[in-house]
């Protein structure tokens, strides 16, 4: 599975399953998450690759955890939208 930094990816698995994140880093099979709530960006959530499902869209990583959320939940409410 090809993912790159910045791209958009769903939790499959855990208590998080469902929510969007965004990729912060990937590295040894695993990627790094970030939401700018539960998951700050300086405090990422490791995560197995194969527990997610990627999504179509890539982002520039906002600076801010206030950025990143506002950038999550306008893509949430695009998908809700469809």
């Amino acid at each position: 599975m090809n993912i790159i930094e910045g791209q958009i990816v769903a939790s499959k698995a855990g208590h998080d399953a469902g929510r969007f994140f965004a990729a912060v880093k990937i590295s040894d099979g695993y990627i790094y998450l970030a939401d700018g709530k539960e998951r700050k960006l300086n405090n990422p959530k490791k995560k197995n690759i194969k527990h997610i499902a990627k999504t179509e869209t890539v982002v520039k990583i906002p600076e801010t955890d206030k950025q990143l959320r506002k950038l999550l939940n306008s893509f949430r409410r695009a998908i809700l939208e469809d």
